[in-house]
């Protein structure tokens, strides 16, 4: 199994410093791997990020979320198809850097829509992730959903819907992506919608109740952790916070920072190292009484 950081734990910029601060500070956190997050993906310099990989060895994963203008489940085919190219180019990111992951809102927009998906949104969703996961497949590149909460899409907030979704596609190159952060919000407890997805868990975010330092708000990591035991999840763990003292304000806005819960990321990072990889030998000891 492989603990990381999400990059913007560190930095809001993914210009050649802080490419550069992301991926160091992630080594030094004592991290396996980053995600990076590809908020531009026509500006990304990848060859960059892929240098600086092999430099710290550091392995990435790259994680995104659609807009409104490249909503795979938009009746509009030119924004489902502008939505395509997009994760198509992300794949070559991915590729290029090493990599053998891209998760995240990649099914829809990343937003509080105002009605619920229809019948014709899932299916130009789940038509779209199926050729991606073909063509991901190809590079040597799993797709993980992100399961999120009901203001940041309207196709799955629980792992079941996640996996109705999952039949839908009907591609085994194609898995769950669950978030304690917004588990907390929409499912009943940390541990069943962990036995429920089973195999089809490919990606897990760690995150706090309130984006803060982990153990200060009101997720049962114990009851997900040893819902990561029981299941044999040996996928990658990484960690998810938020500050605007480090991203910036238009993430900030889109995410609702309001408060900051922490300023220094080294220290948080650091934390948060450690209470992942203590949760997880805990939850396995279990298995030895």
């Amino acid at each position: 199994m492989q603990i990381g950081a999400h990059a913007l734990v560190f930095t809001g910029k993914f210009d050649e410093s802080g490419i550069r601060l992301a991926i160091e500070k992630t080594r030094e956190a004592g991290f396996d791997i980053i995600e990076i997050p590809l908020m531009n993906p026509y500006d990304f310099d990848r060859e960059l990020a892929a240098r600086l990989l092999r430099e710290n060895g550091i392995e990435a994963t790259a994680s995104l979320g659609l807009s409104e203008t490249t909503d795979l489940t938009s009746h509009d085919s030119a924004i489902a198809a502008a939505g395509e190219a997009l994760l198509n180019e992300c794949l070559d990111i991915v590729h290029t850097m090493g990599g053998h992951r891209l998760c995240g809102v990649i099914y829809s927009a990343m937003r509080k829509y105002m009605s619920p998906v229809d019948e014709a949104g899932l299916a130009s969703s789940a038509a779209a992730i199926r050729r991606l996961a073909g063509r991901a497949a190809d590079l040597g590149i799993h797709l993980s959903l992100e399961v999120v909460n009901r203001y940041e899409t309207n196709v799955m907030n629980t792992a079941r819907q996640g996996l109705a979704f999952l039949d839908r596609v009907g591609h085994d190159n194609v898995s769950l992506h669950l978030d304690t952060y917004h588990m907390n919000i929409e499912e009943s407890d940390q541990t069943s919608p962990v036995l429920d997805a089973g195999t089809a868990l490919g990606y897990v975010h760690i995150g706090e109740s309130h984006r803060g330092y982990l153990g200060s708000g009101t997720v049962d990591f114990d009851g997900f952790f040893r819902g990561l035991t029981r299941i044999g999840y040996d996928g990658p763990v990484v960690f998810e916070s938020f500050s605007s003292s480090v991203v910036s304000a238009e993430l900030s806005n889109a995410l609702g920072i309001w408060r900051n819960l922490w300023q220094d990321s080294d220290d948080l990072a650091a934390h948060a190292n450690r209470f992942i990889r203590d949760k997880l030998r805990s939850a396995r000891s279990v298995d030895m009484h």
